[in-house]
């Protein structure tokens, strides 16, 4: 398998780029084909299966520019050609366009207080290749993290056919993340602080420049927000909330995520809920991760596991039941100030907040009705998500595929020359 780098450092949760300010930007010919490529990509892989024809009538471009450009895109292996379609119309059968399967895929990583996981995914949104490992990292350092991870992340590349390409690893971890240099710089259940997360692995796994180190909550809001790369849900704006030990979130608008101008919006598990309440991992106290963290949640109850907490509540065990409203209104009075700041009337929750399903939500909902403004005009809603053990793996390998819809044509020249060379 061929790994490549990346022309220029991205977001590690951007979504593919908008050709309009290219346009209006002054392209030159080669720059113009390159948003033509780009643009064409996109909207194959945002509404596939599409012919020709198809995306020439949404992009605007002349047929035979869309037919020059395909070829291309399925020349290097981006875009597949399914079999014509027959039918009582006039004229050539059209040509079904998906996205390539297998080719180039993204290596999504994780590593959080429970668990390490790597999932590797392709340009078709499927998991190639996973692995996923429950452990307990409270007393972790970095540096065995870091090494037990590139063991997994390894362990899921191989075995990849060898013309596949690795178009770059991300890492999903809690806490505050300084993108642009791969640093994690604070994660207290972690207790980890100014830990080079891009450097320590990509160390690890002896890929030097491959890294690169996003928020959990947001790599895993962006498996919400999409079905595949490039291809968004019907869920486009909502607040994601991450249960873990730690409690996560991460706004979703209009299909991109907004991290806020130094990329750490959505620590909403240190939104301050009760005077009284334990002390936090962060040092202050009252925090709503206190309440309704897992740990927090499990003490309350009385209990030391999920699966004890779900035996509990089936069961109508008063202590459990009681200690699942309280983080159920505890939630909605955090949820409802930012429901109310941000202007968005949709939750949706993973980890153990989804898993807890209606036993949590009554007690959040009646909560938000109370407290959001908007409610009577737009009722708030909260959904849970399909359970998986880390949807964060998931999002942060199409975050890395993601890249390459936004500019193909950094890919295509490498394949011309040399199909087994690195990408440079």
């Amino acid at each position: 398998m061929a790994t490549s780098g990346e022309r220029r450092r991205r977001d590690p949760a951007s979504s593919p780029a908008s050709p309009d300010a290219a346009r209006s930007s002054g392209a030159n010919q080669g720059s113009l084909r390159e948003l033509n490529l780009a643009t064409v990509l996109q909207v194959i892989f945002s509404e596939s299966p599409l012919t020709r024809a198809d995306v020439a009538l949404r992009t605007g471009l002349t047929r035979s520019t869309v037919s020059r450009l395909v070829d291309e895109l399925v020349a290097h292996r981006l875009v597949e050609e399914g079999e014509p379609r027959v039918g009582g119309q006039r004229g050539r059968p059209g040509v079904p366009l998906t996205p390539a399967q297998s080719s180039f895929v993204g290596l999504g990583l994780e590593a959080n207080i429970g668990l390490m996981a790597a999932r590797v995914v392709d340009l078709s949104g499927q998991v190639v290749s996973e692995r996923v490992v429950e452990t307990d990292l409270t007393s972790a350092t970095p540096d065995d993290v870091f090494t037990r991870l590139a063991a997994l992340a390894h362990e899921a590349l191989d075995g990849l056919p060898p013309s596949s390409r690795l178009t770059g690893v991300r890492l999903a971890l809690p806490g505050l993340v300084d993108t642009s240099r791969g640093v994690l710089l604070r994660a207290p259940n972690l207790d980890w602080h100014d830990v080079d997360a891009a450097s320590g692995l990509a160390d690890a796994m002896g890929m030097p420049g491959q890294v690169i180190v996003g928020n959990e909550a947001d790599f895993a809001a962006l498996s919400v927000a999409r079905i595949a790369p490039g291809r968004r849900s019907p869920w486009s704006d909502f607040l994601y909330l991450s249960g873990e030990v730690g409690i996560g979130s991460a706004l979703v608008s209009a299909g991109r995520l907004i991290t806020g101008s130094h990329g750490w919006a959505g620590e909403i598990g240190h939104t301050y809920v009760d005077p009284r309440g334990d002390l936090c991992g962060c040092g202050a106290r009252g925090c709503l991760e206190t309440v309704a963290g897992l740990r927090g949640l499990l003490t309350a109850a009385g209990v030391t596991d999920r699966q004890q907490l779900a035996a509990a509540l089936a069961a109508g065990h008063p202590r459990a039941v009681g200690a699942v409203q309280v983080a159920g209104r505890a939630l909605g009075i955090a949820v409802a100030g930012a429901l109310n700041l941000l202007d968005v009337s949709q939750v949706v929750m993973g980890g153990h907040l989804g898993q807890l399903g209606d036993h949590l939500t009554a007690a959040m909902v009646a909560e938000l009705q109370t407290r959001v403004l908007a409610a009577p005009y737009a009722p708030p809603t909260v959904e849970t998500v399909a359970l998986d053990a880390s949807p964060a793996s998931w999002g942060a390998a199409v975050a890395a595929l993601e890249a390459v819809l936004s500019d193909p044509a950094s890919w295509l020249t490498p394949l011309i020359l040399d199909q087994g060379t690195p990408h440079a």
